[in-house]
């Protein structure tokens, strides 16, 4: 046999409503095997389930902030494990430079510097590629046979 001692709901000011919440609900419940004889109920305290609290909607504004936060974190995250893969000997995330491409040429009889120039770089000032040529051989002087790289 359950009694229980709360009134049923109806409205309340402000006052009652925070009296009421200092109040604990009690209820009487069968007492079962406990070895008091004449004792057929006892008081328990009732624990209340908390109300499903109401959430407010968010404006669409914190919705797209939210997701932009969302992004760059993913986004920073993947570019620091990049680059610590590629300190650690992996690939790296930019693509590697143009490899120069190296130009043999072989001195012909009759060859000068000055005509080797003007033939592996046509649309540059020969002056300047013979000064390089020369300074990388350490001479101006070609025989035939001789073998001279120029890089483009």
């Amino acid at each position: 046999m359950v009694a229980a001692l709360e009134a049923p709901p109806r409205a309340r000011t402000a006052a009652e409503r925070r009296a009421a919440a200092r109040i604990v609900p009690l209820r009487l419940v069968p007492d079962y095997g406990t070895g008091s004889p004449g004792v057929a109920e006892r008081v328990v305290i009732v624990h209340r389930r908390p109300s499903p609290r109401v959430t407010r909607s968010k404006g669409v504004a914190v919705y797209w902030r939210r997701r932009l936060i969302a992004a760059a974190l993913g986004l920073g995250i993947v570019l620091a494990a990049t680059h610590a893969g590629a300190a650690l000997g992996g690939s790296t995330t930019t693509s590697p430079g143009r490899s120069p491409h190296v130009q043999r040429v072989v001195v012909q009889p009759g060859d000068t510097l000055w005509s080797i120039a003007r033939r592996v770089a046509p649309n540059v000032d020969p002056r300047i590629v013979v000064d390089k040529m020369a300074a990388a051989r350490g001479s101006a002087d070609v025989k035939p046979g001789d073998a001279i790289d120029w890089v483009s």
